[in-house]
């Protein structure tokens, strides 16, 4: 199975999968629509750190929730647990990924902050419904995903490089994503980089960090989009005692859908100002 197999799943129906144990692989593609996100969670008293670390770094890392309390999911998904509804989680100590799990409930504490991060698997849709394909969901595989040498602004204890994923396109079909995706300001907006993967530090396109590498086609490009793994090489570098974040391409399901997710969370940003 893989996530092609689950294309018109609801979210709902998703997450009770995910916490049975039935789907613990990369979810792009999964539950057509709906916008998926990226996950971090670490102890309150660094939540303000990487408040301001994300809003140095609005393209990598676009806030859509914040959870905190107790682990359910309000505004992205009601009736979601942000420790059990994720297919994998990568346990990190000291700045050290120390395991992969796919349930976190008994890492969980009074004072964890959660952080859903916008995704680039939910502009896909808008992708491959203008004609423009995206490989890693036609091969039904995980998006290869790079660290490169675009240095985030930093922000307390959290800094370190960019990280990108990337899908091989034509140089028409790279314009016509650059279209669309730049529509998409809180899942990442359009491409930082096309065609030139050295330019941002990437010597061998088919050995990304993260992730699987995907064939290019005759006469193909690579495209590049800031990438909500950008916090892990954070977290690496910040080593703190205990941080939770998502396995790349493993991610929380919500269910705003693709087309309502923009002015959903501009209406938000307005209603808190």
């Amino acid at each position: 199975m893989n996530a092609n197999d689950f294309t018109n799943t609801r979210p709902e129906e998703a997450w009770k999968l995910i916490r049975e144990g039935t789907i613990d692989f990369p979810t792009a593609g999964m539950c057509a629509g709906y916008a998926q996100a990226n996950l971090v969670i670490l102890p309150k008293q660094y939540a303000d750190d990487f408040k301001i670390f994300s809003s140095k770094n609005p393209k990598p890392c676009p806030i859509l929730e914040v959870v905190e309390g107790t682990p359910d999911v309000h505004d992205m998904g009601e009736g979601a647990i942000i420790t059990s509804d994720v297919p994998k989680y990568r346990i990190w100590k000291n700045g050290e990924l120390i395991d992969t799990v796919t349930d976190v409930t008994s890492y969980w504490k009074d004072d964890s902050v959660a952080f859903l991060i916008g995704c680039s698997f939910s502009f896909e849709e808008a992708l491959i419904k203008n004609g423009v394909e995206v490989r890693h969901i036609s091969l039904g595989c995980n998006v290869p995903m790079y660290k490169t040498n675009i240095q985030c602004e930093p922000a307390g204890v959290f800094n370190g490089p960019m990280v990108v994923s990337m899908r091989p396109m034509t140089p028409d079909d790279a314009e016509i994503a650059k279209r669309i995706t730049d529509a998409y300001p809180n899942v990442h907006g359009g491409p930082i980089q096309i065609g030139e993967p050295e330019a941002i530090g990437i010597k061998d396109i088919m050995h990304p960090e993260y992730g699987d590498a995907v064939p290019f086609k005759e006469g193909e490009i690579p495209v590049f989009w800031a990438c909500g793994v950008t916090p892990q090489a954070a977290i690496e570098n910040a080593k703190l005692p205990l941080v939770i974040t998502h396995a790349p391409g493993h991610m929380f399901i919500t269910n705003v859908l693709n087309k309502d997710l923009n002015e959903y969370l501009e209406a938000k940003k307005r209603n808190l100002n």
